[in-house]
């Protein structure tokens, strides 16, 4: 229901496009890893994925599942709540594992945050933080790089400017670009690994932010 919804809603506030890189696919199972930048990009990478064919679960802030009728969506669906900062913290990974084992892939935004910046501009993603690491160590499966861009034209900067990006939207219905990498198995230690993906990640990103026409897509 919820990648139905974003693939529904999403076109009424942008123009969506996805990208492939030569050999990437969606293996069941696997955990994809997109950068983070907007609110709104998690709805994006929604409707991109079931595109192409793939309704992962999703690992976000478990403040989500107090907000009426989105929690009680996320909470049926299966979707896995993460507690920043908590000691429930590493059952997010517990949950993530479960459902990697049953064959689900699962998105997640190992940034573990959103940027603090106020304009709508690009940017390569934040570091990494050593989740995404632990969890494919522990389970041995595959990662797939996605970057996109764009979101920020809908959604950025302080509670006002985000309310008006999200109303205006409709009317601006900014492009927004999604790249889907090829899938990578990760190797070395964590630190190793969290560098890997970053990368990945980082590459995926600059694809789409390129096709933007963002700046930052060529800056080094």
């Amino acid at each position: 229901m919820l990648s139905r919804l974003a693939q529904l809603l999403v076109p009424a506030f942008g123009r969506v496009r996805v990208t492939t890189a030569p050999g990437a696919h969606l293996p069941p199972g696997s955990v994809i890893v997109a950068n983070h930048t907007s609110l709104a990009d998690p709805a994006v990478v929604l409707a991109a994925l079931r595109r192409c064919g793939v309704e992962p679960v999703v690992m976000a802030a478990a403040g989500l599942w107090r907000t009426p009728v989105l929690g009680r969506l996320l909470v049926r669906e299966g979707h896995i709540p993460v507690h920043r900062g908590d000691r429930r913290a590493a059952e997010a990974l517990d949950h993530a594992a479960s459902a990697l084992a049953v064959g689900r892939s699962v998105l997640m935004y190992a940034e573990g945050g959103l940027p603090t910046r106020r304009d709508a501009a690009e940017a390569a993603p934040l570091a990494f933080r050593t989740g995404l690491a632990r969890l494919v160590a522990r389970t041995g499966v595959p990662v797939v790089p996605v970057g996109q861009a764009g979101a920020r034209r809908v959604t950025s900067g302080g509670a006002a400017k985000q309310v008006a990006g999200l109303v205006t939207a409709p009317l601006r219905r900014p492009r927004l670009h999604v790249h889907v990498g090829p899938p990578l198995r990760l190797t070395g230690d964590t630190a190793a690994r969290t560098l890997q993906a970053h990368a990945a990640v980082t590459d995926a990103w600059r694809t789409a932010a390129a096709r933007l026409r963002e700046p930052a897509a060529h800056a080094e």
